[in-house]
C-alpha cells in the first residue's frame, strides 16, 4: 500500500505564488509527485488556499485563476471535518501545544491515516498522532 501525504496549506499557496521563486519549484515538485504519493487534504485547506490565494498574497489571483487550481486538486483525497474531527482537534491542541487550526489539520491528517504531514509550519520532525511533519523547503 502507497504511504499518504497530507498536504498543509502553505505547501500549495506556494505552488501558486509567484513571489518565492525556489519556494514555489519545491511545491510544485511535490504537486507532480502527488500521484504515487497519494495526497490528501481537507476542506480546511482548500478554504485557507482560496482565501490567501485571493487576499493575501502580494499579487492576489483572479477567481478564475483560483478556481482552476481548485479543480486541479480534485484527485486529492479530501477530508471533511465533522464534530469528532473538531473533538480530535482539541486534544492535538491540548496534547501537542499547537493551534487549534494546526490541530484541524493533525486531525485530518490522522483521520486519512497519513504517515507524514508537509508543512513549512508545524514542526518538522515532530511526530503527531502517528503522522510525522516534513518541511519540504528546508
Amino acid at each position: 500500500m502507497t504511504a499518504l501525504d497530507f498536504l498543509d496549506t502553505n505547501v500549495l499557496v506556494y505552488a501558486y505564488d509567484g513571489s518565492h521563486p525556489e519556494k514555489q519549484k519545491v511545491a510544485r515538485e511535490l504537486l507532480r509527485k502527488g500521484v504515487t504519493l497519494k495526497l490528501v487534504i481537507s476542506t480546511q485547506v482548500l478554504a485557507e488556499f482560496a482565501a490567501t490565494l485571493l487576499h493575501k498574497i502580494s499579487v492576489p489571483a483572479k477567481a478564475d485563476t483560483v478556481l482552476r487550481a481548485l479543480d486541479a486538486m480534485a484527485p486529492f483525497r479530501l477530508i471533511v471535518p465533522d464534530g469528532e474531527l473538531i473533538l480530535r482537534a482539541v486534544e492535538a491542541q491540548a496534547s501537542y501545544g499547537i493551534h487549534f487550526y494546526d490541530g484541524m489539520i493533525v486531525a485530518a491528517a490522522e483521520r486519512a491515516g497519513c504517515q507524514r504531514i508537509w508543512s513549512e509550519d508545524l514542526n518538522a520532525g515532530q511526530v503527531y498522532f502517528g503522522a510525522t511533519v516534513e518541511n519540504p523547503f528546508r
